[in-house]
């Protein structure tokens, strides 16, 4: 009986080992698939498949590499970058919109506004129109009177060569000004007009939503 006993656990131990073996299949750094009751360590951290006796699939484990995960993250980070300036923007637009629709009434006070702040800038372009041609009418006067000097043979003086220089140095910060007080002046006048068809926009949304039953 005791004889019967253990090899009828033999039997069930070796029946239970049988219908519980496992294969794993990877593939290997050439690209090469193996099968096998025992994965290489190596392998363990990779892409592999765990099967059944029959070829039955248990278990997939999917690992996903350094360099992949670290554009994943990159790209959720810039996602998530992308995501906060969009709402920033909004949030500023929104703003500006409360602030024009608040500060203006018509389009005809947004011209007011632009011709006021325009006034200053208007008034110091034409102050250095002025100063522009004083400077020229004075360089014009030192080089005929060094085109004299040189006709009649005399040699230019110091203070006379000193004069020219500074003239034309001072004609060509005057003309640097006037280039940059004119862009000013019209970036005012863009950043008006801008603000009246953005109002015309708002204005024509407002009466919109009233308009709807």
């Amino acid at each position: 009986m005791k004889i019967f006993r253990a090899s009828l656990l033999l039997i069930v131990v070796a029946f239970s080992t049988t219908a519980e073996a496992r294969l794993y299949k990877w593939v290997d750094d050439k690209g090469v698939t193996h099968y096998g009751e025992v994965m290489p360590p190596e392998y363990t951290n990779r892409n592999n498949i765990l099967l059944d006796d029959h070829g039955r699939l248990i278990k997939r484990n999917e690992k996903v590499n350094n360099t992949d995960q670290r554009n994943n993250d990159e790209a959720e980070a810039e996602a998530e970058a992308k995501k906060r300036i969009d709402n920033e923007a909004k949030l500023e637009r929104n703003r500006k919109d409360r602030a024009l629709l608040n500060t203006f009434s018509n389009e005809k006070e947004i011209d007011l506004a632009r011709d006021r702040n325009l006034n200053h800038i208007e008034s110091l372009i034409s102050s250095i129109q002025s100063l522009q041609k004083v400077a020229q009418e004075n360089l014009k006067n030192y080089q005929q009177e060094a085109e004299e000097r040189k006709l009649a043979g005399r040699e230019l003086s110091s203070s006379l060569q000193v004069d020219i220089t500074e003239s034309e140095d001072k004609l060509a910060k005057l003309q640097l000004n006037l280039v940059k007080t004119q862009e000013k002046a019209a970036a005012i006048k863009a950043s008006y007009e801008a603000d009246k068809v953005r109002f015309r926009e708002l204005k024509g949304s407002v009466k919109n939503k009233q308009g709807t039953p």
